[in-house]
This record gives structure tokens, C-alpha cells and sequence, in this order.
């Protein structure tokens, strides 16, 4: 029989689970609590969410959640975080990877990741986290979107533009020959 705080955890992370677009596990085995704390804060202002539970307890929140946990059980061993990021989940990602690049240990290692429902391969996940961010892919697109009103005012004060310059041309030549 569970005890009461094993079930309240696992209510805990199925309501966590409820709420995110991409989980990822890491293996943190090695970093201090100062790192672990500093890691927490990165993420956090990232937009992400680092939990440290048991991974037979996180097993049994995803499963309810329909994740598909049997293509990543493999991973679920030892001492794991799981990133959790809600609205972007490139951000959080990012700051844990460069976190770990920062790190001369290059811990914590991301082991798995599940973007909506489908799990990612570490190949996929890496390709994620060098995405541009979500206010970034917004800064380019609208950018992007202004360029032509602005080519479009520049041609047209274009003809204005060479009309000034010849007048003001002509009437420095006036000046000089008077």
C-alpha cells in the first residue's frame, strides 16, 4: 500500500505534467547544492521548472498522463531532475544546456525528452535547444514583416529625396556663379 506522501507527490506531478509542453530528464549526480540551486534560478527565469522525484513516482504521473514511458524507462535510472517548461520549451532547455556547458563537468547530462506527447531522441533534443527562443523567432518575424513597408517608403520619398538634392544642387551653383 502507497504511503500518503508518495501519493500526494504523484498527484503533485500530474498536476505539474497537466500544465507543460516538453519534459526533460537530466542526470544531475554530481552537482553541488550551490550549482543546484543556481541551475534552479536559470531555469526558473527561463520560464522552466526543475523537479528532483522519484522516478518510479514520475513513471507512474506520466503514464497517467499518457505519456509513453516505455521508450524512455531505459533512462529513468539513478538520480534524475526533470525540466518541466510550460509556455516555451526551448527556453528552459537552452538554460539548462548552457548551464552544463558553463559547467567543467558538463553535468547535468540530458538524458531523454518529450515534446508534447511524442519523446524525442538526443539528436532532436540538441537540435531544440540550439532553436532561437520564442521572443526571438518573434523579433525575427516581425522584422521580417516590416521590411517591406520600410522598402516601400524608401522608394517612394525616393523621386523627393533626388528632386531636394537637385534643387539644392542647382541653387549651390547659383551662388557660386553669382
Amino acid at each position: 500500500m502507497p504511503n500518503k506522501q508518495n501519493i500526494a507527490q504523484v498527484a503533485e506531478l500530474v498536476e505539474k505534467l497537466g500544465k507543460v509542453q516538453a519534459v526533460f530528464i537530466a542526470d544531475y549526480a554530481g552537482l553541488t547544492v550551490k550549482e543546484q540551486v543556481d541551475l534552479r534560478d536559470k531555469v526558473r527565469a527561463a520560464g522552466g521548472t526543475i523537479t528532483v522525484a522519484k522516478n518510479s513516482l514520475l513513471k507512474i504521473a506520466m503514464t497517467s498522463k499518457g505519456y509513453d514511458v516505455s521508450s524512455i524507462e531505459s533512462e529513468m535510472t539513478g538520480p534524475n531532475l526533470t525540466l518541466m517548461a510550460e509556455n516555451d520549451a526551448v527556453s528552459p532547455l537552452k538554460a539548462l544546456v548552457e548551464f552544463a556547458k558553463a559547467n567543467e563537468r558538463n553535468l547535468p547530462k540530458i538524458k531523454a525528452g518529450i515534446l508534447g506527447k511524442d519523446v524525442l531522441s538526443m539528436e532532436k533534443v540538441m537540435q531544440l535547444a540550439a532553436l532561437p527562443s520564442k521572443n526571438e523567432l518573434i523579433a525575427k518575424l516581425l522584422g521580417t514583416l516590416s521590411n517591406p513597408a520600410r522598402n516601400m517608403v524608401g522608394i517612394l520619398v525616393a523621386p523627393m529625396r533626388s528632386l531636394v538634392y537637385a534643387l539644392s544642387a542647382v541653387s549651390k551653383k547659383k551662388a557660386a556663379t553669382a
